[in-house]
């Protein structure tokens, strides 16, 4: 059969049953999952040093374990010395198998190593059922040496889901272990 990622796994046996009998799904396909964890990284200062742009790929792709992309400016933008097409980021989509292992990674390791950790804000839900998390230092995860770090950088790390609401979106995450702060 093959390898079957713990938290997916936990999702099947144990999140879809607590989901259906909170809100009262008829069909296991109501059930909201997790479709996509997107990881993205601002790097302003990679308009001077375009090797900052190349340290953050890697370091991407060390935490995702999947191959991350530079991101490209858009517009012209004279203040800040940006012209369109220079690169000024990087992110990762990160979809199935590895997603499950990214979100297991970020709860049971990263998410501990936050220093004054008391929980994730519940702020960051869109009304669509997505939730944003900003993560102030890449050194939170093992998978970076903290000596070979250039320049400490945050990111973003988006959770997109198929919940309508996010009341639902919100019990989904909490069912699979991200811990919201209590009100």
């Amino acid at each position: 059969m093959g390898y079957i990622p713990r938290l997916k796994e936990e999702y099947k046996s144990r999140v879809v049953n607590a989901l259906t009998d909170e809100f009262g799904y008829r069909n296991v396909m109501q059930v909201p999952k997790l479709e996509k964890i997107i990881v993205s990284q601002g790097v302003g200062a990679a308009v001077a040093d375009k090797k900052l742009i190349d340290n953050s790929v890697e370091e991407l792709t060390n935490i995702t374990g999947q191959k991350a992309i530079a991101t490209i400016s858009k517009k012209d933008v004279a203040n800040f010395k940006l012209r369109k097409g220079m690169p000024i980021g990087t992110k990762v989509t990160l979809r199935g198998e590895r997603m499950y292992e990214f979100l297991d990674r970020l709860i049971t390791t990263a998410i501990p190593r936050i220093r004054d950790f008391n929980g994730i804000k519940a702020t960051g839900f869109d009304g669509r059922g997505n939730y944003s998390l900003g993560v102030t230092e890449q050194i939170i995860f093992q998978e970076i040496d903290i000596d070979k770090v250039k320049k400490i950088e945050g990111m973003n790390i988006t959770f997109v889901t198929s919940a309508k609401t996010d009341k639902e979106a919100k019990s989904l995450l909490t069912e699979l272990g991200l811990p919201f702060k209590k009100n």
